[in-house]
Parts: C-alpha cells; structure tokens; sequence
C-alpha cells in the first residue's frame, strides 16, 4: 500500500548580498514505498551570491635582479639596500681596463680606415674626370680603382660598426636603475669582480609603490570570476585594517599543479603602509554566472564509490552522482545529471533503492 502526505516546510538560505534571509518555501512530500517512509523535497535553482576567504600574497608589480653584463671590478657604488631610486638613475660604476683600451684602438683603426676609404673614393673621381679625355686612361685602370674604393668602403663600414660594438660594452660598466623603486638588495662591495657569470646580483630592485595582490582561486570557484570583481583583504603587520582592491587580470586557466586559476588586483602603495611579501587574507565576493541547483546537506549520500543524491519519480527511485559545490548556511550546492523539479530524497541510506 502507498500513501502519501504532502506538507509545507521552509528552507532560510543566507545570502551575502542580503541584508535580511530570503525565505525559500518547498513542498515536502512523505512517501512509504514497500514499508520505508521517504521524505522528498523538490530540488532548489538559486543564484546567491557568497563570500569566499582566501589567502593571498602582495608583490611588488615589479621586481628585477641586475647583474654585470661585462666582466669587470666595482669602482664605485652609490646607493644601499632601502635606497629610494628612480629610473635610468646610476647605482654602481664598473671599471675594466682592457675595454677602454679596445675602445681606442677601434676608434683609432676606424680613423685610419675612414682616410682610405676618402683616398680611394678621390682617386676614383680623378681617373673618371680624366677618362673624358679619350684614350687617356684604359678601362680596367677605371675598374680596379672602383674595386679598391667599395673594398675600402666595406673596411670603413665594418670598422664603424666594431667601434660601435666597444662603446656600447663600455655603457655597460653603469648599471642604472630599470625603474622607480627601492633596493632591496646589495650583494657586492667596491673592488669585487663581477661579471655575467656571478652567482648573485649586484642589485635588487623592486617597485614598492605599486603592489599586486595575488590569489589562487579553487577550481571549483573560476566560473563565479567576473571583470569588475572586488576584494578586501587584511595583513598581520596591521590587524583591523582593511584594504579594497580591484580585479586586473587573470590567468584564464586552471594551473595542473595545484587545481586554481591564479588571480592578481592591483594596490596602490605610495604612502608605504604596506609591504610587499607580505601574506594576506582575502575575502571576495562571489556569484556564479547562472543559477545553481542547492539541496539540503542531508540530501547528499556519502559512499565509499562517491557522492551521490536520490531522486524519486513515482515510485522509481535513482541513484544520482554528484558533486558538491558551496556551503551556505542550510544548503549545498550541487553539480549533476539534475534538472529543475527534481524531488530528492531526505535522509537517504544505501539500503534505498
């Protein structure tokens, strides 16, 4: 025999773009099926929106390593780790001997060049001039002197281009700053060898003025991501204090590694109140693109195969898998082969069938 009691309960499901609970009324249907009582309710398709807390890290936006880009020794160093600098400043001077003598005696062979390319280039001009007069100067005579002019041209040519080749290596005796920012760290003193193959940078120099908040997102998380997305987030170093901070961008992609799409908002530091590594604790706001479906925690049968939910239609009852999404405070949401109108089973057991 079937009987069947249908009555009214209520589900409150917080929301944190509400100020007051919204109140979600479902029917609630009591069914025996061969002498077990089963409760349903019909499944729930809401859209809340839900806070999320994370963990986060500030950066500096930009941070870099400089190195000696010649072989050479430290003649003189002009700023310390906690310097303020700003960009194409000079932070250190590298001396090296042999480069300056390369350098003059490119310039000098580069000199010496240049006069034979104009003598070669007159003397092409005299035997044409007197190649008007004819007989005057045979043809092969006009040939090589054209011949030894665009050899001596090339030589000059090639010689420009190695003079230019040295004075570039000697700008890199001056390591400038890439950018406005503060050394963070100064590995060398005056007279220490360096050069590209150094295990350390001379420098390190970050921009403390602009900091980017970093955070990997859960997957489960990335469809609730939108462009206009705002965050709080506090850090120990200053406790009760909140910052606010806006979604610049984002990797698109779920990372393999560790299962999260790695998000990064842009903060304003240009009065110093915060450091960058430092670790923060995010709070974002969170709100999936379309609606989802939610059923009561107890709705959701956990076996040793997985998690499933138990729909019945008539007097069929069928196993669902599924997978859990949020928790709010009375329901969880869920992702699977489900449609709206659902009735799921209350309190399922394995022994439901």
């Amino acid at each position: 025999m079937i009987g069947s009691l249908a009555v009214l309960s209520s589900i409150v499901l917080a929301s944190c773009s509400d100020s007051e609970a919204k109140e979600v009324v479902v029917a609630t249907n009591t069914t025996t099926i061969d002498k077990q009582e089963i409760v349903t309710k019909p499944i729930s398709q809401l859209h809340p929106e839900f806070d999320l807390s994370v963990s986060g890290e500030l950066e500096p936006a930009e941070q870099v390593s400089l190195y000696a880009k010649v072989n050479g020794f430290v003649k003189k160093i002009n700023v310390d780790i906690g310097d303020e600098v700003k960009k194409g400043q000079l932070l250190a001077v590298l001396e090296a001997p042999e480069m300056d003598q390369r350098l003059v005696s490119d310039r000098s062979s580069e000199q010496k060049l240049h006069s034979d390319f104009l003598y070669a280039q007159q003397n092409l001009e005299r035997l044409k001039e007197a190649a008007k007069t004819e007989g005057a100067v045979a043809a092969i005579e006009l040939d090589r002197a054209e011949s030894a002019m665009n050899s001596a041209k090339s030589a000059y040519e090639s010689s420009q281009a190695q003079t230019g080749h040295s004075a570039q290596m000697q700008k890199y005796l001056h390591v400038v700053a890439p950018f406005n920012g503060i050394i963070t760290e100064r590995n060398v003193s005056e007279g220490a060898l360096v050069g590209p193959g150094s295990g350390q940078p001379i420098f390190r120099v970050a921009d403390e003025e602009n900091l980017k908040l970093k955070i990997a997102l859960p997957e489960k998380h990335a469809g609730s991501v939108h462009d206009d997305m705002e965050v709080s987030f506090t850090v120990n170093s200053q406790p009760g204090k909140k910052f606010d901070a806006k979604l610049s961008r984002s990797s698109k992609l779920i990372n393999s590694q560790n299962r999260a799409m790695i998000l990064e908002f842009d903060v304003e530091n240009t009065e110093h109140s915060l450091n960058g590594g430092e670790y923060a604790q995010v709070q974002l706001k969170l709100k999936r693109k379309t609606p989802t479906f939610f059923v009561s925690p107890k709705s959701i049968l956990n076996t040793q195969s997985g998690l499933f939910v138990l729909t019945k239609n008539q007097s069929e009852i069928q196993r669902v898998p599924v997978k859990e999404g949020v928790r709010l405070d009375t329901l969880t949401e869920i992702f699977g082969n489900l449609k709206e109108g659902d009735l799921i089973v209350q309190s399922p057991t394995e022994q439901m069938k």
